[in-house]
């Protein structure tokens, strides 16, 4: 199995996660393949964890400090000496196909095993999927255009190792790749090579939608948008709709939206055209089940959740990941022995089918024994009447009274947040002070921000678009403990 790493890790970093890779099996020997400007920092990792440097292939030219062979140097060295031909070893269900590192975003990356037979039945969903949402498009005079994608999602991250790599070959496409998402790159891209197919995450719909440039922006070949890897409002998807305007064919642009995790290979809902399977969808719904998925919601005390009462999303199918590499107690606790997955995350569903995202389970709050979303509450921030806030994050921290505390279970919900131009004119405080009351106006008393409202610049996130809460906490954790200290 291969296993993607982030191009840009520090040594700290690499060092886990080969570290991590290493403790799934002692008998399992790493093969390293790196570009030649980060063969050093590769290098001084395996020296700290005592994998022979032999094992480090460059994956293109040659490091200038070293005679090391690059990957298009052993193929022709192949060629050369007519080195016969390995057989092909037989993949079965249940053999490891790649190994793909989770955000982390509550915790250290966990290495997901997912098996050839989840690939396999995961390329199935697509193709069923594919196959009868066509059924339900609007009539064209003529066949679809080949599909031209703009290729700026990470590839070691489930959705840009999909959509760019993995399913690529399913349909006849042109793949246009950027080394990491840049807005003047994407913007000059999307008209110079009539781009009409987006894959884009969250925090990139969010910067599109508040661009000056991105506006200015001819969209007109752009027919399909699709927004994964983390939750987006309703509303924002709703607005960058608006901004791409109409197609050139005078369709409007058709909006993908669905849910994942790489612990199911990938999808496990996606939304419908409407009129298919006999549902008009609700735009604030995440989608139903795919083929072949199976789904229930649970309430805290593991019974079954009736019909939009939210709960723990669980799982089924052939897709599900068969755990995660060398850790056996994540994976009791996630990867159930009856095959059901525990994926985290709180929905509920309605009587037909439809399932609405509420929140992760880890970040929900319990105040006075209710529970609280902070995502509700980062909707009511963003549709403040005035537009003061252009993106936001709620977390819980500890009461001002508790933060020298060794308890961390009492949390009150904290909110930070990055003010548009019609809030920063009206300067922080106002601002603050405005925003409060709104969502003490629109919000039952134990929602309310009694952790106070932060002015941000930007709200820290991976590179999928995925809000790191912990550190927006920790910092404000070790901001409240360094004063308590001074006085």
């Amino acid at each position: 199995p291969f296993a993607p790493i982030a191009s840009k890790p520090t040594l700290a970093e690499l060092v886990y996660l080969l570290t991590k890779l290493r403790s799934g099996r002692a008998s399992v020997r790493l093969r390293i393949f790196t570009h030649p400007s980060l063969f050093n920092q590769a290098l001084e990792a395996t020296k700290r964890i005592g994998i022979p440097s032999e094992y480090i292939y460059l994956l293109d030219g040659r490091d200038a400090n070293s005679d090391r062979d690059n990957v298009a140097s052993l193929i022709e060295n192949v060629r050369v000496r007519k080195l016969p031909r390995q057989p092909v070893v037989p993949a079965q269900k249940n053999t490891i196909a790649y190994l793909l590192f989770s955000s982390g975003t509550s915790g250290p990356p966990k290495s997901v095993m997912v098996s050839h037979g989840g690939l396999c039945f995961s390329t199935l969903q697509t193709i069923i999927t594919v196959t009868e949402n066509a059924k339900f498009d609007p009539p064209t005079d003529e066949p679809p255009p080949p599909q031209r994608l703009l290729c700026s999602l990470p590839f070691y991250h489930t959705l840009g190792l999909h959509f760019f790599i993995l399913k690529s070959p399913l349909s006849p496409k042109t793949l246009v790749i950027i080394s990491r998402w840049n807005l003047d790159q994407a913007l000059m891209a999307i008209p110079r090579y009539k781009i009409n197919f987006l894959v884009l995450v969250p925090s990139i719909v969010h910067q599109l939608v508040h661009s000056a440039k991105a506006h200015r922006t001819d969209f007109s070949s752009v027919l399909v948008a699709g927004c994964g890897a983390a939750y987006v409002a309703p509303e924002l998807l709703e607005r960058f709709r608006k901004m791409l305007g109409q197609p050139n064919k005078g369709r409007q642009v058709e909006i993908l939206e669905g849910y994942g995790l790489s612990e199911a290979t990938i999808g496990s809902l996606a939304r419908v055209n409407p009129g298919q399977y006999s549902m008009y969808p609700d735009p604030a719904s995440t989608g139903v089940l795919l083929p072949g998925q199976e789904g229930r919601i649970l309430r805290e005390d593991g019974s079954e959740a009736d019909f939009n009462e939210t709960g723990e999303l669980l799982i089924k199918g052939e897709n599900v990941a068969l755990g995660y590499w060398g850790d056996e107690q994540a994976t009791r606790e996630t990867f159930l022995p009856d095959g059901w997955l525990r994926t985290g995350d709180r929905f509920r569903v309605d009587e037909a089918g439809q399932f609405y995202y509420e929140d992760r389970l880890k970040d929900t709050l319990k105040i006075s024994g209710a529970q609280v979303a902070p995502a509700e509450i980062e909707r009511v921030l963003l549709t403040h009447p005035r537009g003061l806030v252009i993106d936001a994050a709620v977390a819980g921290v500890p009461a001002a009274s508790q933060t020298g505390a060794s308890s961390r279970d009492e949390r009150v919900p904290r909110a930070w947040v990055v003010l548009s131009a019609a809030g920063l004119a009206i300067g922080e405080q106002k601002a603050a002070q405005e925003l409060d009351a709104w969502v003490r106006e629109q919000l039952s008393r134990y929602k309310w921000l009694t952790g106070g409202i932060a002015i941000v610049p930007e709200i820290p996130k991976n590179p999928t678009g995925k809000v790191l809460r912990r550190v927006l906490v920790d910092d404000y954790v070790k901001q409240m403990q360094s004063m308590k200290t001074k006085l």
